[in-house]
């Protein structure tokens, strides 16, 4: 799958979604109540020059701003998540554009730290962003980002993508996604193996449980955001809500809430 097939992809989803992944993981939160978003955050704690890798409608970026005298910036391919970031009241001071990671419009040794939430595991090409994140960052600059990790299990993330999975099987390949990212992006090992080379020491992987639990309806808007429902025509994503709420009703507990966990990787690296 070449990578401007998988842009174009991602291009036209966001454009329909920019806000997607805020919307789903924005309120979700860890053990000790931290959002996937604010634990990036922390990683980076000390950084005066941050750049967002595939910003999105902001909100990572808004949460870093608020860091007294910090300088962040941030880019995404989707010209209508950049917008929805622009017009955050925290991101005044903050460089937002529009960009590819492989190209990225940043001078080098322009920043401090790098975070991507949910974004470099999309990324095609990834040896050239890599190259990319290297030169704009200072020696001693910290790399971190989060990264899917699938369902907790036995909870409604596992029940839908069991639902999901059917729903897909049985579409036309107009209907399906095209592979996104590259698979190296996802381990600790793969990442180890694309930036160990560029002078980054080992990483430092952490798994994360993140509690996505709620009424029915709640957990639906989570997790039907989903890349994989996106090209799906109407009449089979409404055949998959319908199976999806039918089914959901066996977890609910005695207050209504159903159960809901999604697995998330956090990856951090220092350049050497």
């Amino acid at each position: 799958m070449t990578t401007s097939t998988q842009e174009s992809f991602l291009r036209a989803f966001h454009a329909a979604s920019p806000a997607v992944t805020a919307d789903a993981f924005g309120d979700a939160r860890a053990a000790d109540g931290r959002s996937s978003y604010e634990i990036l955050c922390d990683r980076v704690a000390e950084s005066g020059r941050v750049l967002d890798l595939g910003c999105g409608d902001g909100l990572l970026l808004e949460l870093l701003a608020r860091t007294e005298g910090r300088h962040v910036a941030g880019v995404d391919l989707s010209p209508e998540a950049v917008s929805l970031a622009r017009r955050r009241p925290g991101l005044g001071g903050a460089t937002v554009l529009e960009g590819r990671a492989q190209d990225l419009p940043f001078a080098d040794d322009s920043f401090d730290a790098c975070v991507s939430h949910m974004a470099l595991m999309l990324m095609g090409d990834v040896e050239q962003v890599v190259a990319e994140v290297v030169r704009v960052l200072s020696p001693g600059a910290t790399l971190a980002c989060v990264i899917g990790g699938g369902a907790v299990g036995g909870e409604a993330y596992d029940l839908f993508l069991g639902l999901l999975r059917a729903a897909i099987k049985d579409a036309p390949a107009a209907q399906r996604v095209p592979a996104l990212g590259d698979g190296r992006t996802r381990s600790r090992e793969g990442l180890d193996g694309l930036l160990g080379p560029v002078g980054f020491t080992p990483v430092v992987w952490e798994t994360v449980a993140l509690d996505l639990s709620g009424p029915p309806e709640q957990v639906w808007a989570a997790l039907s955001g989903v890349y994989d429902v996106g090209p799906l025509d109407p009449g089979a994503v409404a055949s998959l809500r319908g199976e999806f709420f039918e089914r959901v009703e066996g977890l609910a507990m005695p207050n209504g809430v159903i159960p809901c966990g999604v697995k998330l990787h956090v990856a951090t690296a220092r350049l050497g």
